[in-house]
């Protein structure tokens, strides 16, 4: 029986240096001439879809389908050029872990984000990444986080040509979200304390185990395989 891995990306894989925000504040300015800020808006967790509806409702824009076309055309222009600074980084032991993973025959691993796919897909693109990921589920199947998870399932179902029980599916992530989303499908949660939450924050939303981060690939294993 196979394990099933289901990444998140930012503050998971890869810290972006903030490229995300910069590129949601260049869309919109580019998309509906608005410069303003969106520090008070907090990302971490959350859908694309979901931060762009908060977005439209602090500067009074219409919550559109036209409108969230327009933003996110604008967002993923302007990400690319986003990434190319100096804080982009793929976090420790990630770039190791995932090349190991996927040269097992035990293992399939997908993306479970808050991301839209292309948006996923530039961001780790840019980081050498996204080859390891052949399926996944992301913002644009659903607002809300909770609501992705079966999309994964079914694909890696459709992936691999097998059934993932919920003892064999693995949520990995840093937000409190991502364990609530491993939750809502039964599936074990890993949470890592590399992006705005300590171990500690983590611990107290009852993951199945926290890590500092994926530098030890012993120790992820070992997690992994209980």
């Amino acid at each position: 029986m196979k394990l099933l891995l289901l990444w998140d990306i930012d503050g998971t894989l890869i810290n972006s240096g903030g490229a995300g925000m910069r590129a949601l504040r260049t869309g919109l300015k580019n998309a509906f001439g608005i410069d303003g800020s969106l520090e008070d808006i907090d990302f971490a967790g959350r859908t694309d879809r979901w931060i762009m509806r908060r977005i439209f409702a602090k500067f009074n824009l219409p919550a559109t389908e036209e409108n969230f076309s327009r933003f996110f055309d604008g967002y993923l222009t302007a990400l690319p050029a986003e990434l190319a600074n100096p804080g982009a980084r793929v976090l420790p032991g990630v770039g190791a872990l995932l090349t190991a993973a996927a040269a097992r025959g035990d293992v399939v691993q997908g993306l479970l984000t808050g991301n839209i796919r292309r948006g996923a897909e530039i961001k780790l693109g840019f980081h050498g990444l996204w080859r390891h990921f052949p399926f996944g589920a992301f913002a644009d199947d659903g607002e809300l986080r909770n609501d992705l998870g079966p999309h994964a399932v079914r694909r890696a179902r459709e992936h691999a040509g097998m059934d993932f029980p919920a003892g064999r599916t693995w949520v990995i992530g840093d937000t409190p979200f991502d364990i609530e989303c491993g939750r809502a499908i039964g599936a074990r949660t890993l949470a890592l304390a590399t992006g705005s939450h300590s171990a500690a924050a983590l611990a107290a939303h009852q993951p199945h185990a926290v890590l500092a981060d994926l530098a030890d690939a012993t120790a992820f294993w070992r997690v992994i395989g209980e």
